[in-house]
């Protein structure tokens, strides 16, 4: 969760203390928010936390796919699959 006291620095606080960001975002696990002329412009954050929201909006991309099958009829019985894999597996 972002600390707003922590998380957010100016981009000029960054250009001076760029190795503390980089541990700072090492060791908590937060992302900071770079700000220019008092405006949001990017966010720095550890890659593995990058890849856990990756990996989460892939996970919901293929849910909500099979939510539309689902909606559209797009499904199959358990026999309906028996049969494919053995026609497959001959």
């Amino acid at each position: 969760m972002i600390n707003l006291a922590e998380d957010i620095k100016p981009i000029s606080y960054i250009k001076a203390h760029t190795a503390d960001v980089f541990k700072q975002v090492a060791e908590k696990n937060n992302p900071v928010v770079i700000t220019q002329n008092g405006e949001a412009r990017a966010v720095l954050m550890n890659v593995n936390y990058y890849q856990n929201i990756m990996d989460a909006i892939n996970l919901l991309k293929i849910l909500s796919i099979g939510e539309n099958d689902i909606k559209k009829g797009r499904v199959f019985t358990e026999e309906e699959i028996d049969k494919n894999i053995e026609k497959i597996l001959g």
